[in-house]
């Protein structure tokens, strides 16, 4: 038999203030290089690692044009000021990038591939704007809308997994004004001040608005009720909002990964260690199920039940996924999300897999969970799933 492959052990995560992603936010007039980069000093500052020494930079980014195009991961860590005969790569898995970010620098780290290595993700949103890569182009082509001629937005698609799940208007907005409670309460209590790096003067998240009601969400008018989705689907009672949606965001995230005998020879201690990850397709009409599957997969990799999960970070990208979700594995909704999602502190896409895993493990740590579960549903009807435990 083999050596058995190496223990991924995750040192350190920190992240940049979350900024609402649009002219005028608080991170608006910060270049995503410089987002970045202010993440990769503080993560090397915080850990004490010669960033000579680390083998690769991998860092999720979904506008892979305008200033996001020169693979920002390479030009921020040049930014910082660290030797250059380190490499980066550009991972795009749509919402998931900065999450399979970290797992493919899990899998390297696995196959003995690196020693040490970062993982994370950048997104400025305000700066260039999601779809800006698409333009009016078809990215889909002939054979697959033959094959899927019902293909429809990711807001339509948060639309049917609502309908599916008997899911209301008034579920939607309570679980999005819940996101903001949590979010607001958690920033008061100081939860978020061992993940956030100040950039730019900003010290603390843009977008969480702690006087959301759902009273005040239900004024809100319905984003995808077209005329042409009308046509299409009649009997949809059309119910997302803006409100119960991400926010467009501006962010950048950083995480240290090696094993635990690297980490030991440098007298790093780990926060916590990789138990398992696992991806996976699924219906891309519906599109944003995939969490579960993955989540399935997972737990069976894993060899874990839901009931062993201390913290779950389903991705609010619209409130009915983290819904489903919950209504699938009938989990303790106290241990679902439970310092808001995405819905209050935003969606920087390539960004948001690297910030869900750095709150994630503050998380555990300020509570004394073990096991952490997080899982992210992804355009074209994909996930990512990753099971951490604490150290």
């Amino acid at each position: 038999m083999g050596a058995a492959a190496p223990q991924t052990v995750i040192v350190d995560a920190v992240r940049t203030p979350m900024g609402r992603g649009k002219p005028g936010g608080a991170l608006s007039g910060t270049h995503p290089v410089d987002l970045l980069a202010g993440a990769l000093r503080a993560l090397v500052e915080r850990t004490g690692i010669d960033p000579a020494t680390v083998d690769d930079v991998l860092v999720g980014c979904v506008g892979q044009n305008l200033e996001q195009s020169a693979t920002p991961g390479r030009q921020a860590w040049l930014a910082a000021g660290y030797p250059d005969h380190v490499p980066s790569v550009t991972i795009e898995r749509k919402c998931g990038s900065g999450q399979q970010a970290i797992e493919f620098a899990h899998w390297g780290i696995a196959a003995g591939a690196y020693e040490l290595a970062i993982a994370g993700g950048v997104e400025s949103m305000s700066r260039v704007p999601m779809g800006s890569a698409r333009g009016d182009a078809d990215p889909f082509g002939p054979a697959v809308r033959r094959r899927y001629p019902d293909l429809v937005p990711q807001g339509v698609a948060a639309e049917l997994v609502a309908r599916k799940w008997q899911l209301s208007r008034a579920d939607l907005d309570a679980f999005a004004a819940r996101s903001h409670r949590l979010a607001a309460g958690t920033a008061a209590a100081n939860g978020f001040e061992d993940e956030i790096v100040p950039i730019a003067g900003v010290r603390a998240d843009e977008t969480i608005r702690p006087a959301t009601t759902p009273e005040g969400l239900a004024g809100l008018r319905t984003s995808f009720d077209t005329e042409r989705w009308r046509a299409q689907f009649p009997d949809l009672e059309w119910k997302v909002t803006a409100g119960n949606s991400s926010q467009l965001t501006d962010g950048a995230a950083a995480l240290l990964l090696t094993t635990e005998e690297r980490a030991a020879a440098l007298g790093l201690r780990p926060r916590a260690r990789i138990v398992a990850s696992a991806v996976c397709g699924d219906d891309p009409v519906m599109m944003l199920t995939g969490p579960i599957p993955a989540t399935h997969k997972v737990l069976r990799k894993a060899g874990l039940t839901i009931a062993d999960i201390d913290a779950v970070e389903v991705n609010e990208a619209f409130a009915s996924v983290p819904l489903a979700w919950l209504a699938e594995f009938g989990a303790d909704p106290a241990r679902l999300n439970p310092r808001g999602g995405a819905i209050a502190l935003g969606h920087p896409l390539g960004a948001s897999g690297a910030r869900l895993m750095t709150t994630l493990i503050n998380h555990l740590e300020q509570t004394g969970g073990r096991y952490g579960l997080q899982t992210m549903c992804e355009a074209g009807g994909m996930a990512n799933a990753t099971i951490i435990e604490r150290l």
